[in-house]
């Protein structure tokens, strides 16, 4: 996500002009007549879960040449044809994972629906295997986790094959006040697959595109603000960020205990759905988890119906009623779906409600990055051991390290005030605020849950200036409250996807995915990337 003007502003968003149009923008004609950049022919495009479930049950399939399939897609697309750059390292052992799942299918022994299926991971998740766990920095390279991350655990219990790591915003965006979304000194510049030189937002740049891509069947970002929800939005993905407490964070280089959360990132709200099952759990080195106790499900498929939304009394965010006049006729035309599919809409101002909580947000981030990284690299396999001398080492590699921006938010964040100032108090009382704010406009309208607009149209690569946005964007809310968030496509415009969020209450997981799989199965809005090479309409594709 953007979070440099989450620092920098710590205030939501602002909405330009209204404008209205009939239907959602059109492509230039010049633009439509351009052939796509890339012959995309692969045998699994589009595939869900449960197809390669069906084929590997009918032994048609089997997960190591599945895999095989996988790694040879990231080699075509990642490293060469339209070089995405979404996977920043390959796990040298995943053939032989995929080989000893394939003999335990022989044997009768299928885990779950996971089982054998290729996943992609954010590289600040340990796996305690042969690959390094850096969160994109130069700082950290060498680092080989002793011990998996509990989801990572979670996920190897659960069958899963884990095909590698994905690049993203180096530090998860939270480095410098003029970042570029998806660069990282070790990884480079991560590109969006529907029109290359368009940003995938981040900071799970990588696992968005991977995702988009079809280079992986799901993969597995972080959010603390917008993580999840923007990179899912800007490649036209489905993106889950659940309660905060009901994933476990141990493992997993940190910025926010209050924030931070991993989530599924997939292609259908069904494979988010399984994914997330196999991911919860309580877990004794993260105490938030023990939240959660008595509040999971054995299976969140379940609550997948086509008619979720009959009845539901759902908050419109009034804000996003103006703006780019593209951006607002997609969701005019989601609002309208909302009511065909049975549900009463109320007009809300969640963001103007919640404008007092900014004042604290950056605040509480910079002082929990401090206190959790040093604790993070204190027991990494680093040569550095504080977030001191991460500053040091990328000011003493400032060519490789730092060539296009800088570390403010770093060096801002070694300054902060330790967790028992008041500073930091005061400023964490404002944010947990928000909790009580999102519930009261929920209960007093008796709403189900709010949608929005997740983000705006995506931005051009911009490595020089950093990041720029439109004016839409929906993550600060249900990440600053710690509430469950999805994103799923809403349309697109000039061939750049755009997606629809919605966000409930705590724990209320099961709300946001039917809700979510209503529309997305009313609309079926996603579709493939075409790996357009430019968005310079006069200069051709």
């Amino acid at each position: 996500m953007n979070r440099r003007n989450f620092i920098k502003n710590s205030s939501t968003v602002g909405i330009a002009a209204s404008f209205s149009i009939p239907a959602a923008a059109m492509l230039p004609s010049s633009f439509t007549e351009e052939k796509t950049a890339f012959n995309d022919d692969f045998d699994f495009n589009e595939s869900t879960i449960n197809d390669l479930q069906t084929l590997m049950a009918k032994g048609t399939i089997s997960s190591k040449s599945l895999t095989k399939t996988y790694l040879k897609r990231i080699d075509k697309i990642d490293k060469n044809g339209p070089k995405l750059n979404a996977v920043i390292e390959i796990n040298p052992d995943a053939l032989a994972i995929a080989t000893k799942l394939d003999e335990e299918r022989k044997a009768g022994k299928v885990r779950g629906p996971l089982h054998g299926i290729p996943v992609l991971i954010k590289d600040n998740i340990n796996t305690a295997d042969k690959m390094q766990t850096t969160a994109g920095a130069l700082a950290l390279v060498g680092n080989i986790a002793t011990e998996d991350a509990f989801i990572v655990k979670k996920l190897r219990e659960a069958g899963a094959v884990i095909l590698g790591k994905t690049n993203l915003s180096e530090w998860a965006n939270f480095r410098s006040t003029r970042s570029c979304s998806g660069w990282s000194s070790r990884g480079g510049q991560t590109k969006n697959p529907y029109i290359l030189d368009r940003s995938p937002s981040g900071s799970s740049a990588g696992s968005g595109s991977s995702v988009s891509a079809n280079l992986c069947v799901v993969a597995i970002g972080t959010e603390t603000n917008g993580s999840i929800i923007a990179p899912s939005s800007y490649n036209g993905i489905v993106g889950f960020k659940p309660t905060v407490g009901l994933l476990s964070r141990s493992g997993i280089i940190p910025i926010s205990s209050t924030q931070d959360t991993a989530g599924p990132m997939a292609r259908t709200v069904t494979d988010a759905a399984i994914l997330l099952t196999a991911l919860t759990g309580v877990d004794s080195n993260d105490e938030v988890t023990k939240n959660s106790t008595g509040k999971t499900y054995s299976d969140y498929t379940q609550f997948l119906k086509t008619d979720s939304l009959k009845g539901k009394k759902i908050g419109v965010e009034k804000s996003f009623l103006s703006g780019h006049e593209g951006v607002v006729a997609l969701y005019k035309t989601a609002i309208e779906k909302f009511k065909e599919l049975g549900a009463q809409i109320i007009e809300v101002e969640l963001l103007k409600e919640l404008r007092p909580v900014g004042a604290g947000g950056g605040t509480v981030l910079q002082c929990e990055f401090k206190d959790g990284v040093n604790k993070y690299l204190a027991k990494a396999n680093t040569n550095v051991k504080t977030l001191t001398e991460v500053i040091a080492f990328n000011k003493l590699n400032e060519s490789t390290a730092m060539p296009y921006f800088k570390q403010e938010t770093l060096e801002s964040s070694d300054k902060a005030a330790d967790l028992n100032s008041p500073t930091y108090k005061d400023a964490l009382e404002k944010v947990i605020s928000s909790r009580k704010l999102i519930n009261d406009l929920m209960g007093k309208n008796q709403l189900d849950a709010i949608i929005g607009t997740s983000f705006g149209i995506p931005s051009g690569i911009d490595l020089f200036n950093g990041d720029y946005s439109n004016g839409f964007y929906f993550c600060s809310p249900a990440a600053w409250a710690g509430f469950p968030h999805i994103t799923v496509p809403m349309g697109k415009i000039y061939e750049l996807p755009i997606g629809l969020s919605i966000m409930a209450s705590a724990y209320q997981e099961p709300v946001v995915l039917s809700i979510g799989y209503a529309f997305e199965q009313a609309t079926k809005h996603r579709s493939a990337p075409k790996f357009l090479k430019s968005s310079n309409f006069s200069s051709g594709i």
